[in-house]
């Protein structure tokens, strides 16, 4: 009766672990398979180490980042009335503040970014994939990039900090779903993905 005990206590534990891998990332591409599908699709995959998240800018500052667009570093905090701290997840037209984006980036969320000369129809294909992975994401045009589209993330695993940027001149469904299958969720200060809601920040 032990021995049966036991085994059954051994098998529900594998059985745990099992549902924990499935269900909290076990089976997410490592930053080297997310490099070789963006470089399948033509992109670029940065990797850098991330610098220190103080809350340290005011509403009209900018820092000396090390990515461009940012992916980690200073940025706003919350004001005394709770205002300022992050962007309100969700799809824009106009730019956004990256010293909120970046705080944003740290609850664990991913922006996609496109430049001015990025045609129509892509960005209808990049609203088209922002409407399947609506949380904790953040869409949103940025004139700099010209051509080019980017996706920044910054992530913390294994007691290290990086900062993730990719660069692609053309949408690629497998490549973006990689970037978001494996850094999306990570952040250093991380939120549970059901509180990361469109019109939640």
């Amino acid at each position: 009766m032990l021995l049966y005990g036991a085994g059954a206590i051994v098998a529900l534990a594998a059985l745990a672990a099992a549902v924990f891998l499935v269900g909290f990332g076990g089976n997410d591409p490592s930053p080297e398979e997310v490099r070789t599908d963006l470089e399948a699709a033509g992109c670029e995959l940065q990797a850098v180490k991330a610098q220190r998240g103080q809350h340290s800018l005011g509403s009209d500052e900018t820092s000396d980042w090390n990515t461009e667009p940012p992916t980690s570093g200073p940025h706003f905090g919350f004001d005394d009335a709770g205002n300022l701290g992050t962007v309100i997840w969700g799809a824009y037209e106009e730019s956004l503040q990256l010293a909120r984006v970046i705080h944003n980036l740290e609850h664990g969320g991913i922006y996609i970014f496109y430049g001015d000369e990025v045609p129509d129809a892509v960005v209808a294909e990049l609203r088209r994939f922002y409407d399947s992975n609506e949380r904790g994401t953040l869409l949103a045009p940025y004139p700099n990039l010209a051509d080019e589209i980017a996706l920044g993330a910054w992530v913390s695993e294994d007691g290290e900090e990086k900062g993730y940027l990719a660069t692609c001149t053309a949408f690629n469904d497998a490549a973006f779903s990689a970037f978001f299958d494996g850094f999306q969720f990570k952040g250093p200060e991380r939120f549970p993905a059901s509180s990361l809601l469109p019109g939640n920040n």
